[in-house]
This record gives structure tokens, sequence and C-alpha cells, in this order.
């Protein structure tokens, strides 16, 4: 299998997982408000797994380093495939509660709310997991994104209060999912060898760890997707039988959603190897200066905000920055 000795590529990668992370979630606005979210997400669901199996069948089964995909599945044990698994379902609900607060609140609060959390969840757990990197720079990293969050998340009540806008279940969705998302990470991480090119029996490699954690979202997607088209968050209840009237584009952006998503969690695995699990996660989630910026720019979510509200966004960007940059020093 493929996997990366260089730190400096796998902070790049990290890099990349960020832009994934961050600009997924643009293909649930491309379908529209007349493709509910619920029908979106079983799409997304399946992106996931798609290419989780492709990069297993491929990068996952060349080269000299490692088990190929079908024999490293075949010597994993129960542990270490229901740690992967686990992971997903965990990963499949928050994730749900993400895009149901993206849908109400849209992308520039659920991300630095929601995906912030995470990150501050998710950096702790896996260093207490597996420590690397220096703590002092990861803790004041991490505050500096508890800050940014504080600093969005009053930015969106401006918003709310100068509209016809509820704050309240966009921002209790978005925590409500970034304390989930937050402990989704260490359990893929549990399930696979500390050293990837030296495989420990009954542990996984990583592509074989994303195939089972993507398989995890696919099937607990029948329960969660399911009670949510049937008892929304917000507007009526969505039939399983409208799936069947979208046409092909909206099922295919949706696909599209997942693998993007999924090529980031990929990646993102493969570099904690080299930057260790705390960096790498947190980094990546670093999606959320990405997705905010895409929200705020891009797609005008604070259009009409009252005045001062650029500023609370100004230094929620500038926070996040340097939390970001942090975490890249304590490399």
């Amino acid at each position: 299998m493929l996997i990366i000795t260089s730190l400096p590529l796998a902070v790049a990668l990290c890099v990349v997982t960020m832009l994934c992370w961050g600009s997924w979630a643009n293909t649930q606005k491309l379908v529209g408000r007349s493709w509910p979210f619920q029908l979106f997400y079983w799409d997304y669901a399946l992106g996931v797994l798609v290419l989780a199996l492709l990069s297993a069948v491929t990068a996952g089964s060349c080269g000299g380093v490692g088990l190929p995909f079908t024999a490293d599945l075949a010597q994993a044990d129960r542990s270490a495939m229901g740690s992967a698994l686990l992971g997903g379902v965990i990963f499949n609900l928050s994730n749900i509660l993400l895009v149901a607060a993206i849908d109400i609140a849209g992308m520039a609060v659920a991300f630095p709310v929601g995906v912030g959390l995470a990150l501050v969840i998710g950096v702790m757990t896996s260093y207490l997991a597996n420590p690397s990197g220096d703590p002092r720079l990861l803790g004041a990293g991490v505050l500096a994104i508890v800050v940014a969050i504080i600093l969005d998340a009053l930015a969106y009540r401006r918003l709310a209060l100068s509209s016809a806008r509820t704050p309240r279940l966009g921002i209790i969705l978005s925590i409500a999912a970034g304390v989930l998302m937050g402990f989704f990470y260490r359990f893929v991480v549990a399930a696979m060898s500390s050293h990837f090119d030296k495989p420990e029996p009954g542990k996984m490699g990583p592509y074989t760890a994303i195939v089972l954690f993507s398989l995890g979202v696919f099937l607990s997607n029948f329960v969660w997707n399911s009670i949510v088209m049937v008892r929304p968050f917000s507007g009526p209840k969505v039939r399983f039988g409208d799936y069947a009237k979208g046409g092909l584009r909206p099922h295919l952006v949706g696909i599209l959603g997942g693998a993007i998503w999924n090529v980031g969690m990929t990646i993102n695995i493969i570099a904690s190897g080299t930057a260790g699990s705390a960096v790498s996660y947190g980094l990546g989630q670093g999606a959320t200066m990405v997705a905010a910026i895409w929200g705020v720019f891009v797609w005008k979510e604070f259009r009409g905000a009252p005045p001062g509200t650029n500023r609370l966004l100004g230094m929620m960007f500038l926070c996040y920055l340097a939390g970001l940059a942090l975490l890249i020093l304590a490399t």
C-alpha cells in the first residue's frame, strides 16, 4: 500500500484534507432547497463508500509496504473491525446533524461552530490516545479556535435577530454535531496499526480501516437518515418515494459530495502515520475556515447582517488562522 513518510508532505496532505472537508458541503448547496437534505444524504453516504473501496483496491493494494487490502481485511480481528465500524456510525449521526444545521443556518455557521467544536474535542482525545506534538502549542491552538467558535456564534445571533431566522435550532444542531464528531476519529485510529509499515496482528492498515469506517457510515444511514426523514428538524416529512423523482443530476452531485469528503478522510488518515493523529485531525478540521469562506463570500449567508457583524466575522477568521498556525507549529 502507499504510505507517507515525509513530514512536510504529510502536513501538505492535511491542507488538502482541509480543502476537501471544507468544500464538500457546496454540493448540498448546488442541489438547492427543492431537493431535501435527507435525499441528498443517501447519495452522499454512497459516495463515501464507493471512494473508500476504490482507494482500497488501488492505492491500498499496491507497493511493497504493509498488506494488500484483501489480505489485511482477512487478518483483522473483530475488535479492530468493530472500532472502525463504530467510528463510521458515530460520524454519520454527527454529520447528518451537521447537514441539518447547514440547511437551517448555512455553512458559515454550522462549520465554525460544529466542526470547530469537533476539532477541539478531536485534538484532545487523539492526543490523549497517542501523544504527538507540542502540548503547549496544541493547547494554545485549541484555545484560539474556541474563541473563533464563540465569535461566529455571536455573529450568527446578530444576523438571526435582525431577520426571521431562529438562531437557537441552528446553533443547537451545530453543537450536537460537533460533540459527536469530536469522538469518531479516535475509534478509526484505534483500529489501525500504530506503524503502517509494520502491521500489528489483528490491527488494520489505513485503507482497510477506512473501508470499514465507510461501511459503518453507509449502513447506519438506514437508521439515522430514515429517522430524520420521518421526524425532520424543520419542514415537512420527506417520503422515500421522492428519491426516485429527482433525476440524475442531484444523485450524481450527492455522490460527488461523499467522494470529496472521503478523499480528505483517506489522505488525512495516511498523513496521521507521520504527523500524528492529533495534529493530522486538527489541521484537517481547519476545514471550518474553508467552509466559512465559502459561506460568507460565495453563498453570501451573512447578507443583510447588522453593522458590526463583519467585525466579528473578521475576528473569527483571524482566531482560526492563529489556531491553525499553532497546530502546524505543534508538529
